[in-house]
């Protein structure tokens, strides 16, 4: 099954990589000037998955979604690193990698090498969670109509970081409207649901989760590895939830309520 667009051999030696486990029970609590900016998502009704083609996002469907509050950008090594020290969680398997840059020396990059668990715990010590699927997507477009980007009908080198040689610092381009950045490009995000590729057909309208049980999660968005279809705002892949990639991080959301 191919997992990551555009992904490159390295990917079969990090898949396999675990990320360590911690009790969930008397974890600190954050400091609230850990608490990364979030903005507000208004509930709305949009057109989820491609108008056309016969992959796992389609068919094209309506669905409705609650407001939501999402970070503004994705979760960075400064932020992740203080998690760990905090909860006493092992670095991810990347920490230290000047080539993926990875670690301290690039404190507002994007976190990468974290599995789904890891993103999970990370977003639950915050007070948040993960994004749904469909919370994703409808964040994505921005409120755009029949487009394939956050910025519009094209992506390129001056709206979005892709097919390039590395991460850059979060923010680095111009939010969609939304006021989201790196809804395409940076990195590949983590997202709650189970993968299904038919679940389209069977998706509820209103505030879908994706299934209840299944192999792998659901991975959004592209990354700096990613060629440029795959930052199209419908576009979806998976990967094992224990497993971790150089391209991909991942951001949060907290209820409106």
């Amino acid at each position: 099954m191919k997992v990551l667009c555009s992904a490159s051999a390295l990917l079969l030696v990090f898949s396999i990589l675990f990320s360590s486990c911690v009790k969930k029970k008397e974890l600190p609590i954050p400091e609230p000037a850990m608490e990364m900016e979030m903005v507000l998502i208004p509930g709305g009704e949009f057109l989820m998955g491609a108008e056309d083609g016969d992959g796992s996002d389609n068919p094209v469907h309506r669905v409705y979604v609650d407001s939501f509050y999402m970070d503004k950008c994705e979760v960075t090594n400064a932020q992740y690193f203080e998690f760990c020290e905090q909860t006493g969680r092992d670095l991810p398997e990347l920490w230290g990698m000047k080539e993926f840059r990875s670690g301290l020396g690039y404190p507002n990059h994007p976190v990468v090498g974290v599995s789904w668990r890891d993103a999970g715990a990370y977003a639950e010590w915050i007070g948040k969670r993960l994004p749904t699927e469909a919370e994703w997507e409808y964040a994505a477009g921005g409120g755009l109509v029949g487009k394939d980007f956050p910025s519009g009908e094209d992506l390129d080198s001056s709206t979005g970081n892709f097919s390039s040689k590395g991460t850059v610092p979060v923010g680095s381009y111009s939010p969609n409207r939304f006021g989201l950045h790196d809804m395409a490009g940076n990195v590949v995000e983590w997202v709650f649901d189970y993968y299904d590729k038919d679940y389209y057909k069977v998706s509820p309208h209103r505030n879908p989760r994706g299934p209840q049980e299944g192999k792998f999660r659901v991975i959004r968005g592209g990354g700096w590895h990613s060629g440029k279809s795959c930052n199209k705002v419908h576009f979806r892949n998976c990967l094992l939830a224990r497993w971790v990639d150089f391209n991909l991080g991942f951001r949060c959301v907290k209820d409106l309520r």
